[in-house]
C-alpha cells in the first residue's frame, strides 16, 4: 500500500442517489476511524463517516496522567493490516518530530493521552469524516437498492449550508440525506450504571458518577472527605490509584470495592494473548451459540482484569504510606462485595447496603462520593435501525446474527450489507472491543466489499491451534469474494 504522506484536509464530494457512497460509517471512534484510514488506501471505494460529536475524543474522562493503553503501540489504527500506511502511529511521531525520543524511550505501551492525540491527528487530516453530524434514521430504498441515511447538522457550523442538505428543523439546523450501498455501525458503547445505583447517578447534584466522567470531577473528589470506588477492572484501579496518590498521608478516606472475589491481574501471558488473535476470533465464531454464551463469562480475566503494573503501583503506594505514617493508611480494599441498595442519609452523605458474596454477610457503608468503574454496554441502536429491524435475523436470545465478515445477517430483500464494529462479542468473542484487532477487522470488512482483496491478511496468526477441526477460513485470505452469500442462514460447525 501507499507510503505517501497524508494529504491536506479535503471535503467529501456531495453524495446523491445518483452517486452514492460505497460505505457509510455511523460513528467515528477508533474502529470506524481505522476503517476510514484503511479505506483511504483503496481508490475503488467511496466512503464517508458521520459523528455527532464536534471532534474526535477517546474516553476523555479517563486520560489520567501516566495511564497507558493495554495494547502495544503496533495496535494503532492501521499497522497490523498495512504497516506502510501514512496513518500509522510512527508516521504521527515523525510528523511531530518525536520519532527519535520515542525510540530512546523504548516504550511499547503508550499513554492514553498520546493515543487520543494520535487518533485526533488522523481524524483532522483524513477526508470523508463529517463531525457535528447526527444520524437520525436509516432506511432501505427498495427502488434504488440503497440505504437512505437522514442526518442533522449540529454545532456552530449548523448555520452554514450542509452537504446534501434537504431542509431545516424547527431550531433552524440543517437537515440532510445521503445514500450508501453499505453501512458500518461504529457507535461505540455507553457507560453502564448498576440498577441499585441508578437513581443516585441520575439525580442532580448527587456525587455519584461513572468513571468515564472522572477527570471532569477530579478536583471535587480530591476535596471530598471520603470517596468510594466501585469496580474491579483497569478503570477502577486507575481511579483509585490516582486518588490515593493525591490525598493527604494518613487521611486518605478511600474505599475500593468490587464484586469479583479478588482484585485480579489481567491475563497477559503470551499464549493467553493469542485469544485476541484472528485465529481465535474465527474459531469462536464457528462454535454453537450455547457454547459461546458459556465461554464469555469464564473469560472475564482476559478483558476485565487489571494490569500487573497498576496493581504493583497501588501496593507500592499503600506500603509507602504505611511506612511513613503511624499505622495502616486510610484506604480499604474489599473484593467479593455487591451493592444491594443505595440512598442518601444526609445532605452530604450516601449509604450503600452491601452483601459479601462468600460470607453471606451484610453491612452498611457510608461515604460522601461514589465513582462507578462499572464498565460499558453496547449502545442501543433500535431507534436508529427501526426501519431495518424486520429484516435483521436474530439468534435464540434475540441478538442480531453476525456473519464471519462482521455483517448483520439480513433478509435477502436487502441487497446492501450492514457491518458492525464492537457490537458482536456474542458472535466473535472477547477480542471484539480490543484495539489490537481493529486494523484486521477493518481490512476484513473492506476486503468483503471488493472483487479482489485490497489487503492480504495472514492465513495463520497464532501458535495455538484452537479445536480439532479447521475453524472457518483459516488457511485462506479473509474476505474471499467467492464465499456463499452473507445473508444465507449460518450453520455453526460443531467442534
Amino acid at each position: 500500500m501507499s507510503t505517501a504522506q497524508p494529504p491536506n484536509p479535503a471535503a467529501d464530494p456531495a453524495s446523491t442517489a445518483d452517486r452514492p457512497v460505497d460505505l457509510a460509517g455511523i460513528g467515528i471512534g477508533p474502529f470506524n476511524l481505522s476503517l476510514a484510514a484503511l479505506a483511504h488506501g483503496v481508490p475503488a471505494l467511496r466512503t464517508a463517516c458521520y459523528e455527532q460529536r464536534p471532534a474526535f475524543h477517546w474516553h476523555p474522562g479517563l486520560l489520567i496522567d501516566g495511564a497507558t493503553i493495554q495494547v502495544p503501540f503496533l495496535a494503532d489504527l492501521v499497522t497490523l493490516a498495512d504497516p506502510g500506511s501514512p496513518w500509522t502511529f510512527l508516521q504521527y511521531l515523525k510528523a511531530h518530530e518525536r520519532l527519535f525520543p520515542f525510540y530512546v524511550a523504548e516504550r511499547f505501551h503508550i499513554e492514553r493521552a498520546e493515543y487520543d492525540a494520535y487518533c485526533r491527528w488522523v481524524s483532522e487530516q483524513l477526508p470523508g469524516l463529517h463531525f457535528d453530524h447526527r444520524v437520525d434514521a436509516v432506511r432501505w430504498d427498495h427502488e434504488y437498492e440503497l440505504f437512505e441515511i437522514d442526518f442533522t447538522r449540529l454545532g456552530p457550523a449548523a448555520d452554514a449550508p450542509a452537504p446534501h442538505a434537504t431542509g431545516t428543523d424547527e431550531e433552524g439546523r440543517a437537515l440532510g440525506r445521503v445514500y450508501a450501498r453499505n453501512l458500518v455501525l461504529g457507535v461505540g458503547t455507553e457507560p453502564y450504571v448498576p440498577e441499585p445505583l441508578r437513581p443516585l447517578a441520575d439525580a442532580p447534584n448527587v456525587p455519584v458518577l461513572h468513571s468515564s466522567d472522572y477527570l471532569e470531577h477530579r478536583e471535587r473528589l480530591l476535596a471530598t472527605g471520603h470517596v468510594t470506588v466501585i469496580g474491579s477492572g483497569q478503570s477502577g484501579a486507575e481511579v483509585f490509584l490516582d486518588l490515593l496518590r493525591n490525598r493527604p498521608l494518613g487521611a486518605e478516606g478511600l474505599h475500593w470495592m468490587a464484586r469479583t472475589p479478588a482484585f485480579a491481574p489481567m491475563e497477559y501471558s503470551k499464549l493467553g494473548l493469542e485469544q485476541f488473535s484472528p485465529d481465535y476470533t474465527r474459531y469462536f465464531h464457528t462454535l454453537p451459540e450455547p457454547v459461546r454464551d458459556q465461554l464469555l463469562p469464564r473469560q472475564w480475566q482476559l478483558y476485565k482484569g487489571i494490569a500487573h503494573e497498576t496493581l504493583d503501583a497501588i501496593h507500592h503506594e499503600l506500603y509507602r504510606r504505611a511506612m511513613h505514617s503511624d499505622g495502616w493508611p486510610g484506604a480499604v480494599l474489599t473484593p467479593g462485595v455487591t451493592v444491594r441498595t443505595a440512598g442518601r442519609i444526609a445532605a452530604a452523605q450516601l449509604e450503600l447496603h452491601l452483601e459479601h458474596t462468600e460470607q453471606g454477610t451484610r453491612a452498611r457503608h457510608t461515604t460522601e462520593a461514589v465513582v462507578l468503574a462499572t464498565g460499558y454496554r453496547e449502545r442501543r441502536v433500535e431507534t436508529l435501525l427501526a426501519a431495518l429491524d424486520p429484516y435483521i435475523r436474530r439468534d435464540a436470545s434475540e441478538r442480531p446474527r453476525v456473519d464471519a465478515d462482521h455483517r448483520l445477517v439480513l433478509d435477502p430483500m436487502i441487497k446492501g450489507s450492514v457491518y458492525v464494529q464492537n457490537a458482536e462479542r456474542h458472535t466473535h468473542g472477547v477480542g471484539t472491543p480490543d484495539l489490537g484487532l481493529a486494523a484486521w477487522r477493518s481490512a476484513v470488512i473492506l476486503n468483503s466489499l471488493l472483487a479482489e482483496p485490497a489487503y492480504r491478511l495472514p492465513s495463520r496468526t497464532a501458535f495455538t491451534v484452537f479445536g480439532l477441526q479447521p475453524s472457518g477460513r483459516c488457511g485462506t485470505v479473509v474476505g474471499n469474494p467467492h464465499l456463499p452469500d452473507q445473508r444465507a442462514p449460518l450453520t455453526p460447525t460443531r467442534t
